[in-house]
């Protein structure tokens, strides 16, 4: 990354602009070009500094339902249970961890029934237990990072 890279990550890190043209508006905030906009997060994505570059839906107050879960995955097994896993349409992130719980990932799905039954066909899929870890409060911490 450099440093015109570092101030647009930076800046989106507050919100998107809801404009006609929302990638011009960011590109005058910053005094650039509206297809360098496109072109610096285009290859941002693509080298993998974001993981991720879209908008974050609220899925309960959609009516929907999120939960976090984890797994004791055999490390001779990880790779392969995680590509199972992240087969799912309903898995939003995957990650590992250094913990007898190996793989925690988070589950969003559209009506909270789902959530039983997504659990269950990953369980069937990986022939491993899935532990269901659903929130109980919610609090919103505004995590902004520098570059």
């Amino acid at each position: 990354m450099d440093d015109v890279d570092r101030r647009l990550v930076n800046a989106l890190q507050g919100g998107f602009p809801i404009a006609e043209r929302p990638y011009a508006e960011v590109a005058k905030m910053l005094g650039l070009a509206e297809a360098e906009v496109i072109e610096r997060l285009a290859a941002l994505r693509e080298a993998g500094v974001l993981s991720r570059f879209g908008p974050m839906y609220d899925a309960e107050r959609l009516g929907g339902a999120v939960t976090l879960c984890a797994m004791a995955v055999p490390e001779e097994r990880f790779e392969a249970v995680a590509a199972i896993v992240n087969g799912f349409p309903e898995v939003a992130h995957n990650y590992a961890r250094a913990h007898a719980l190996n793989m925690w990932f988070v589950l969003a799905v559209e009506r909270p029934e789902q959530i039983a039954a997504t659990i269950a066909r990953i369980e069937v899929a990986t022939g491993l237990e899935v532990l269901n870890l659903p929130k109980l409060d919610e609090y919103f911490l505004e995590l902004k990072l520098t570059a």
